[in-house]
């Protein structure tokens, strides 16, 4: 059995069904430099189910792979031992970047709640070598805002654009890749501009935080997130930084990763300080951790619905009712007045899906004007790179309890966060500016499959 849209001869996934099959001695790639297998392909699950199929092997070319292969733990160890060295001029300044849905995952592991936590895997980071730690909801909030502004004037000009709704989020890589490489020009006009929060972390450390600090080429940025799929988003090409030689985001560690790192370091989480939070400005003090609105840890969809339904209609929403269609992974909201639907939102979580979401579109049923797409049965929380057991299936009584410490997080509007009205005026001139465009928005457009790719096991 092959995956929908595979064009391999034969596949080498091993699907539902092989259970039974023994997979081979070559099942998994290796490195080149050293032959043995790569931290990311011993992490990353045998079995690749159609659920799971949207990063497949097939949409990694060659040169991806060999990059993907370099963002581990002995990369990071490289960096790390070399500023250890007397040559301060190879020396560079590590900054790393927690995504929000992984510190649940971590609250879980340690049995704490997710502000201590995180002092404590900041007091990890800093015993290594870390230099900074920073919290990426700063960048969630950007792509929030970004977001719903982009609804609300697509929405104004749907009569004269047809690409103009339905618009579709772009946080999730996983979703964007399948997409681009599959979908093409049918779905990708639709796509959300605003950068993933990862893309935005990578330029605010990158562009204003290094201004700040230290010449850019002497940063290396780290981003802990909660699956693999974000390791291929980092290397995508319009992140690259021509001015600067370096990417936005230097390497994508999974929250498992780190875990593992801790495990083989014989680390135990009472033996570590609670240290605070950096902060983008430059100074180092204890900041709040919040979440935002929304199921799980993505937000999209609620904060879009109600400022929305403000800025088009004049309505106050002051709570999100959901609607359970085929699953719980495919949900919708309607906005209505006088028997009138204003809105029709859709949450769509996970592969068989956003198949079905697809399917209506192609028929020409589609009554969604956003559609909140995320590649994970559960959402991000569920990531592949910290909810699964050894065994490579979801670890459903771990994921209760990352939503059960994620919902006791106080909520906080972006709109209300003060470093980011600052940021908007400090480093991108304001809101409606230039440069606020070109740093926290880009474009995906339709790719053609390459036309020889690795045999990886993903």
């Amino acid at each position: 059995m092959k995956c929908e849209n595979c064009t391999k001869k034969e596949c080498s996934k091993k699907q539902r069904g092989d259970e039974n099959q023994t997979p081979s001695s070559n099942s998994t790639g290796k490195t080149e430099e050293n032959a043995e297998l790569s931290e990311f392909h011993k992490l990353v699950g045998e079995r690749v189910y159609l659920s799971d199929c949207l990063a497949c092997d097939r949409c990694v070319t060659e040169e991806e792979s060999q990059r993907i292969s370099q963002q581990n733990l002995q990369q990071l160890s490289q960096i790390l031992s070399l500023n250890k060295k007397c040559d301060t001029s190879k020396h560079k300044v590590l900054a790393v970047s927690l995504c929000p849905q992984s510190l649940p995952f971590f609250a879980a592991r340690f049995n704490l709640s997710i502000p201590e936590a995180t002092k404590k895997l900041c007091g990890f980071l800093k015993t290594i070598g870390v230099h900074h730690v920073f919290d990426a909801t700063l960048a969630a909030d950007f792509s929030l805002l970004e977001s719903q502004r982009e609804f609300v004037q697509r929405h104004r000009r749907r009569n004269q654009d047809q690409h103009a709704l339905p618009m579709f989020t772009s946080a999730c890589p996983g979703w964007i890749r399948y997409a681009e490489r599959v979908l093409g020009s049918l779905v990708t006009p639709h796509i959300c501009t605003a950068k993933s929060p990862q893309q935005i972390m990578g330029t605010l450390v990158k562009d204003y935080f290094t201004k700040q600090q230290l010449s850019p080429d002497k940063l290396y940025h780290v981003v802990v997130a909660p699956c693999f799929d974000k390791k291929l988003e980092a290397l995508r090409e319009e992140f690259y930084n021509s001015l600067l030689d370096s990417q936005d985001v230097d390497c994508v560690l999974t929250s498992g990763e780190i875990i593992h790192m801790m495990e083989e370091q014989n680390i135990s989480v009472e033996s570590l300080d609670s240290v605070h939070l950096d902060y983008v400005f430059g100074e180092s003090e204890e900041t709040d951790i919040v979440r935002h609105e929304g199921r799980g840890a993505e937000g999209f969809l609620e904060h879009i619905f109600k400022y929305a339904a403000k800025e088009l209609f004049g309505l106050e929403v002051k709570e999100i009712v959901y609607k359970t269609l085929k699953n719980r992974d495919f949900q919708e909201v309607i906005l209505e007045k006088d028997g009138e639907t204003l809105l029709q939102f859709a949450a769509v979580y996970g592969f068989r899906n956003i198949q079905n979401m697809i399917q209506k579109l192609k028929k020409g049923k589609f009554p969604y004007q956003l559609v909140e797409v995320l590649s994970c049965p559960g959402g991000c929380l569920n990531g592949k790179g910290q909810a699964q057991t050894d065994s490579g299936k979801p670890d459903r009584a771990l994921l209760q309890q990352m939503e059960e410490v994620y919902t006791s997080l106080p909520v906080r509007l972006p709109e209300t966060n003060p470093q980011l009205q600052q940021l908007y005026q400090d480093w991108l001139d304001g809101a409606e500016s230039p440069r606020a465009q070109q740093a926290l928005h880009t474009q995906y457009r339709p790719e053609s499959q390459a036309s020889s790719t690795p045999d990886y096991k993903w």
